[in-house]
């Protein structure tokens, strides 16, 4: 009965952590609309030195520094992590970039197809076999696209440059080694050099805007380092508690903030061509998450050993 409890107490935990890291997430338009008077590019330079900092100090308070000497030591895996530290940061200035041009409806589409362009990526890249409900997923989100594409006269870039560059992230992070900590540290050691020298750069130029800013809105940029970090590390302490499926469900409530803060905080249009597009997508992602959970039931329900016959006990 106690370990039951336990196992109880850890998911209640996790669907809060979840939820957590989903509406600090959904919020991110606010936070980064507070910092509009920076161009996105010094934003995100920021964002790069104070999550290290940041990152270096959760480190050093955890004493959990013995990996990063082997880590720096093999090419190999310093490339890889180079690799998906620019996915990350490509993601990120489009995003930061998105939300101050005023097109955060358009960024939230991103992460509404992200899971579908995960697994189409699943099945070109990890040769992994695709369902028919996840076909069908698939194929929804594509003519939500496509009917955007028409409707706009252009295809809808900003959310498919989110959705596939966190997609192709979660890709080589899937195939990394490292923990979650450990690899954002070892990301953000990629990136943080370049990001500090172009700020010094801009500094010496009369480019840097930091100085400019009233304290106020300096302070919610230093800020940026535990705004990344701590709702990453929630959502990793959130994965190692619950279901995979229940965090894939979870994770709707992201983009499904973003969208509402950008049509009623922003007053972004959503018009009803536009919202004939979405509705696609979200047929999509209905068959995509229905078939999720019935495919975890299933796994569950084989998992579950038989109870001994009595006659043969």
């Amino acid at each position: 009965m106690l370990g039951d409890s336990h196992v109880v107490k850890s998911a209640q935990q996790g669907v809060v952590y979840a939820l957590t890291c989903y509406v600090i997430w959904g919020a991110f338009p606010i936070y980064f609309k507070a910092l509009e008077p920076l161009p996105a590019g010094q934003i995100l330079l920021h964002r790069m030195v104070w999550s290290m900092l940041f990152l270096a100090l959760v480190l050093g308070l955890r004493r959990q520094w013995a990996w990063l000497p082997g880590a720096l030591a093999n090419p190999l895996l310093v490339g890889r992590y180079a690799a998906s530290a620019v996915m990350l940061s490509t993601n990120w200035f489009i995003y930061i970039w998105a939300c101050n041009a005023g097109h955060v409806v358009d960024a939230s589409l991103g992460y509404f197809i992200n899971p579908l362009v995960n697994v189409l990526l699943g099945f070109l890249v990890l040769r992994e076999r695709l369902r028919p409900l996840q076909v069908m997923a698939i194929l929804c989100a594509v003519l939500g696209v496509a009917w955007l594409t028409l409707a706009a006269g252009r295809p809808p870039w900003i959310g498919l440059a989110l959705a596939f560059s966190f997609a192709f992230y979660g890709l080589l992070r899937k195939t990394a080694p490292l923990g979650a900590l450990e690899g954002l540290t070892l990301e953000t050691l990629v990136l943080s050099p370049f990001a500090l020298a172009c700020l010094v750069w801009l500094t010496v130029e009369g480019g840097n805007g930091f100085g400019l800013l009233p304290p106020s809105t300096q302070a919610l940029l230093v800020a940026a380092g535990p705004i990344t970090a701590i709702p990453l590390l929630m959502f990793g302490a959130a994965a190692r508690r619950i279901s995979f499926s229940l965090l894939g469900l979870l994770q709707y409530l992201c983009p499904s903030l973003q969208l509402l803060v950008g049509v009623f905080l922003y007053g972004e249009a959503f018009s009803r061509t536009k919202a004939l597009g979405y509705a696609a997508i979200w047929l999509g992602l209905i068959a995509y998450s229905a078939e999720s959970l019935w495919q975890a039931r299933r796994v569950a329900r084989q998992a579950v050993p038989l109870a001994p016959d009595p006659a043969t006990a």
